[in-house]
C-alpha cells in the first residue's frame, strides 16, 4: 500500500488540490521578488495641416514604415495656389513702381519741358525789349504811361514762366521725391511678406513625415473634408516607445537613472535590454491597471525605460511586460 492511500496521504492530497484550485481562482503568481510589472507605452506623433481642405491624396497606410521626409498626405491646394500667384503678381507690380519712382522722367517728357523753356525764354527776350522801348517812349512823352505798365507786366509774367519751366526741368531730371521712394520700398516689403505667407500656406497643404516611424493609424479617407489642425496620420517613431513600470517604494533605492534594465516579454525567451530614462519624483498608490497581488495601498514609484530603435520595433503599446530590478 502506498503512502498516498493512507488517511494522512489522502488528506495531504486533498489539501494540495484545494490550494491549487484556490490559486487558480485568485490568480496566484510565483513572481520573483525583484521583478515588477509594467506595460509598453507609445508617444504618438499626430501629423496635421494647420489649414482646412479636402483630402486629395493619402500616400501611406496603417502598418507601413516611413522614413523622415516621405510624403504622407496632400490636401486640395487650389485656393492657396491662386493666392500665391496673386501675391507674386502684386510683388512684381510693386517692384516696377519702385524702379519707376527712382528713374527720372522719360526722355520725351524732358525734351517737351526743354522746348517749352526755350519758347518762354524767347518770349521773355521779346517782352524785355518791348519794355525797354516803351520806357524810352514814355520818357520822351510819345507814349502813354499805361503802355509802359502793360509792357512791364508782360515782361514780369514771362520771367516767372521761365523760372517755372527751369524748376520743372530740374525736377524731371531728378525723379521722385525721397518720401515717394520710401513709400514704394515699403510697398515692396509688404508684398514680399504677403508672398512668403501665401507660399507657406501652399506648402502646408502637403505634409511629410517629420521623422522615421511606423504609421500607427490613418484617421481620414481620400475625398473627406479635414478641418484645420485635425490629425490625419498617426506615427509611432521607435524612440517614442518606452516601458512604464511601478517599483515598490521599498525597492526604488535599487534603481538609478541610466541603469541597465532587463525586460521580459511574453513569447520571448531572452530579455530585452533597456535603460532607465526617468524616475518619478513622487510616490503614488499602485495604479489599478497593474494587477498586483499585493496590497493596493502599497506605495510605488513610476519609472520609464527606453530602448534602441531595433529593440523598440519589437514592442507594442499596451503590451504587458515584467521588469527585472538590479543587475
Amino acid at each position: 500500500m502506498s503512502w498516498s492511500n493512507t488517511a494522512p496521504g489522502k488528506l495531504f492530497f486533498s489539501i494540495s488540490v484545494a490550494l491549487a484550485a484556490f490559486c487558480a481562482l485568485v490568480g496566484c503568481s510565483w513572481q520573483k521578488p525583484d521583478r515588477v510589472q509594467g506595460y509598453v507605452e507609445g508617444e504618438f506623433v499626430y501629423v496635421a495641416s494647420p489649414l482646412a481642405g479636402q483630402l486629395e491624396s493619402l500616400s501611406v497606410q496603417r502598418g507601413q514604415w516611413v522614413k523622415a521626409g516621405d510624403p504622407l498626405f496632400a490636401l486640395d491646394s487650389q485656393p492657396e495656389k491662386d493666392a500665391s500667384d496673386q501675391a507674386a503678381f502684386q510683388l512684381r507690380q510693386a517692384r516696377s513702381n519702385l524702379e519707376d519712382a527712382k528713374k527720372p522722367r522719360r526722355p520725351t517728357e524732358i525734351e517737351s519741358v526743354e522746348a517749352q523753356l526755350e519758347q518762354a525764354r524767347a518770349a521773355l527776350a521779346f517782352s524785355q525789349k518791348d519794355f525797354e522801348r516803351q520806357d524810352k517812349l514814355e520818357k520822351s512823352g510819345a507814349r502813354a504811361v499805361q503802355d509802359l505798365d502793360r509792357a512791364r507786366s508782360t515782361r514780369d509774367q514771362d520771367r516767372k514762366r521761365v523760372a517755372q519751366l527751369e524748376a520743372d526741368l530740374e525736377t524731371a531730371r531728378l525723379g521722385s521725391r525721397i518720401d515717394q521712394i520710401a513709400a514704394a520700398e515699403a510697398a515692396v516689403q509688404a508684398q514680399q511678406a504677403a508672398l512668403a505667407k501665401a507660399e507657406w500656406d501652399l506648402s502646408q497643404k502637403r505634409q511629410n513625415a517629420p521623422q522615421a516611424g511606423v504609421v500607427f493609424d490613418t484617421l481620414y479617407r481620400e475625398g473627406e473634408w479635414v478641418g484645420a489642425g485635425r490629425p490625419i496620420v498617426v506615427l509611432l517613431p521607435p524612440p517614442n516607445v518606452k516601458v512604464r513600470a511601478f517599483v515598490p517604494e521599498t525597492q526604488i533605492g535599487k534603481v538609478q537613472y541610466g541603469d541597465l534594465i532587463h525586460v521580459f516579454v511574453d513569447g520571448r525567451g531572452e530579455p530585452l535590454n533597456g535603460k532607465v530614462s526617468f524616475i518619478s519624483p513622487r510616490v503614488e498608490y499602485t495604479p489599478p491597471v497593474i494587477y498586483s497581488q499585493e496590497s493596493r495601498s502599497k506605495l510605488v514609484v513610476m519609472i520609464e525605460i527606453r530602448f534602441d530603435d531595433k529593440t523598440s520595433a519589437i514592442l507594442h503599446p499596451g503590451q504587458p511586460v515584467d521588469v527585472q530590478l538590479g543587475s
